[in-house]
């Protein structure tokens, strides 16, 4: 997993609360078991719209790597596709006032980045969005902060081996490998004979 290191984004407004994971990547896509490729399905059913109104349609959001929402972000299935896609399409963090808990473990897994904010932390942030054009926010994970150019600041909450998991780039795999003479230690000591 890359390290999550600290960036300043083009913010897309979503403002719905309740997107699950079959509305951040329909069905259709499940088929893949690669994360690469999984961006173009990304809210695929509402950028197809015939309107082409979606956020992710208007070329001022085209190129945004954090995602602001509304509150019960991810909810719905388990499917880690989901993340997957928003990570394959570029967005580095979503930020809403909640998560679904097996969302925000599959972000935090996968390197991409849940921050909570309060609601009206969030509607700060809308509301910025339509004040300034190319709004932007920096993500700061080492203090914990979310802040723009203009002076606004938030802070936000993570539990401390999640953020140290980002910080140092370490999934389940890494993680298991930092043990790895331990195993090692442990199989010579417990051979395993294999009879047919």
């Amino acid at each position: 997993m890359e390290r999550f290191k600290n960036f300043t984004g083009l913010v897309a407004p979503l403002d719905r609360p309740n997107v699950d994971t079959d509305q951040i990547i329909p069905k259709q896509f499940l088929k893949a078991v690669v994360r690469s490729g999984l961006g173009g399905g990304l809210f695929y059913d509402w950028r197809k719209q015939p309107d082409r109104q979606f956020v992710l349609e208007q070329p001022r959001f085209r190129n945004s790597t954090i995602l602001v929402a509304r509150a019960n972000f991810g909810c719905g299935s388990s499917r880690e596709h989901a993340v997957w896609a928003l990570a394959d399409y570029g967005f580095r963090a979503v930020i809403a006032p909640s998560f679904a808990d097996i969302f925000s473990n599959n972000s935090l897994k996968n390197g991409l980045l849940p921050v909570i904010l309060k609601s009206d932390e969030i509607d700060t942030i809308f509301a910025a969005i339509k004040e300034h054009d190319a709004y932007q926010l920096t993500i700061d994970l080492a203090r914990q902060s979310v802040a723009d150019e203009y002076g606004w600041e938030a802070h936000f909450e993570i539990e401390p081996f999640a953020k140290k998991c980002l910080l140092e780039g370490l999934d389940d795999v890494a993680l298991t490998l930092a043990h790895e003479q331990e195993i090692a230690a442990y199989e010579k000591a417990h051979p395993v004979s294999y009879r047919f």
